[in-house]
């Protein structure tokens, strides 16, 4: 299973169409998860002609995008957590255990730093921004393969 991992698109000021990049990327995948930070419902409608797609609600996201706070689901056989914000840096790892016990992995985004990173069973992952970079020197998103429950591939592709 190939899984594109999005967050923090920041739509319309950031995103006002989806980048060609990142639609190179998103064509044939099998699903899209985004860690929250649309902020308006037309980017899901767009990454939904792609892949079925999973989104939790981030801190931007206005009330037209309709998303839980956190989304527990299972992708040929791999448990996921998602999450928009893990919180600060120091614990994340604990705390995201804590949060998502039963997860193999967490997916989240708010903070547009990509992020991977394992320890005591878990993995975390954050993708970063396709188109609000900060203070990073890419744009980026993830690309996952996922092969009979376990995670085989995880990379985070610059898009800009």
């Amino acid at each position: 299973m190939r899984v594109v991992v999005l967050s923090d698109t920041h739509a319309p000021r950031r995103w006002r169409s989806c980048p060609p990049r990142v639609a190179e990327h998103l064509c044939g995948a099998d699903v899209i998860l985004h860690a929250g930070d649309v902020c308006v419902a037309s980017v899901l409608d767009e990454l939904a002609v792609y892949a079925p797609v999973h989104v939790v609600k981030g801190n931007n996201d206005g009330p037209d995008v309709v998303a839980p706070e956190t989304l527990e689901l299972t992708l040929d056989g791999l448990r996921i957590g998602m999450i928009h914000d893990s919180g600060p840096a120091k614990g994340r790892l604990d705390r995201l255990r804590r949060r998502f016990p039963e997860a193999d992995l967490v997916v989240f985004g708010h903070s547009h730093t990509p992020l991977d990173e394992s320890g005591d069973g878990l993995r975390i992952f954050n993708p970063g921004s396709p188109t609000d970079r900060r203070r990073q020197p890419h744009g980026t998103l993830g690309l996952l393969t996922i092969e009979s429950g376990v995670l085989t591939g995880a990379e985070i592709v610059p898009v800009t």
